[in-house]
């Protein structure tokens, strides 16, 4: 077993997840690189291991029970606990052609399927290899068009951003990570929303203004959270965003 920290990104074959593997390795984490596509994990570990990291691929797909199931125990058998659980995997699905009141059924559930359920469900299964770490930390990748607050207020930075689908399924997320930390309150488990910017990924889209080396930063900063930081935060670059 390795003395040192156990990380399990999901979605981490490429832009914020694959950095955030590249910055959380070079401070001695082993970090696992889910994805969904065994092949794409592969060759994502293989560019970090060039550069001398210890990165290694897990197939994880974070709407299928079984997929997640195996990769829990995949981790147990290797390591026999983890240190730190990032839930990066997200869609945004939302059709720009149609009204937020327009939007499908198939659209919500599917964003959803991924962006809510999926991260619910891989929290459940690791963490009780999260409670075996004596700094167990979990980063829910949220975004700052979950802020309810934001969104309802006009002349904010998202006043006229509404991508419906996306932002509510976010909002859940900001619950969700509320009432985890509740639970967790006695624990050494630390959990916590992330929101990485307006980053030049796929996801990004045309416009993003950051780089993802600092999309990156706001998660591996509260992956390596000591004893005193915050637990059920909502957390953009060091700043607490409003619900």
């Amino acid at each position: 077993m390795t003395k040192n920290k156990i990380a399990l990104i999901t979605g981490a074959n490429k832009g914020i997840g694959l950095e955030t593997a590249r910055q959380l390795a070079r401070q001695n984490i082993v970090v696992l690189i889910g994805a969904r596509d065994l092949d794409k994990g592969k060759t994502a570990a293989e560019s970090l291991v060039e550069e001398d990291l210890d990165a290694r691929p897990i197939e994880i797909d974070v709407t299928q029970q079984n997929s997640i199931r195996q990769a829990a125990a995949q981790v147990e058998q290797e390591f026999g606990r983890l240190d730190i659980l990032i839930n990066n995997a997200g869609v945004m699905l939302d059709d720009p052609k149609k009204k937020l009141s327009e939007q499908s059924l198939d659209v919500w559930r599917r964003t959803f399927e991924t962006n809510l359920f999926g991260l619910i469900a891989t929290t459940q299964a690791f963490l009780p290899l999260l409670r075996k770490s004596d700094t167990g930390r979990i980063v829910n990748l949220s975004s700052i068009l979950g802020s309810i607050t934001l969104h309802a207020t006009p002349g904010s930075p998202i006043y006229d951003f509404k991508t419906v689908a996306y932002d509510v399924s976010k909002s859940a997320v900001n619950a969700y990570t509320v009432h985890l930390a509740y639970e967790l309150k006695d624990s050494k488990v630390k959990v916590n929303a992330a929101h990485p910017g307006w980053v030049k990924t796929e996801l990004g889209g045309e416009g993003a203004t950051m780089e993802i080396t600092e999309g990156a930063k706001t998660s591996v900063a509260l992956a390596t959270i000591g004893d005193e930081g915050p637990s059920g935060a909502y957390i953009h670059l060091g700043q607490t965003l409003p619900w």
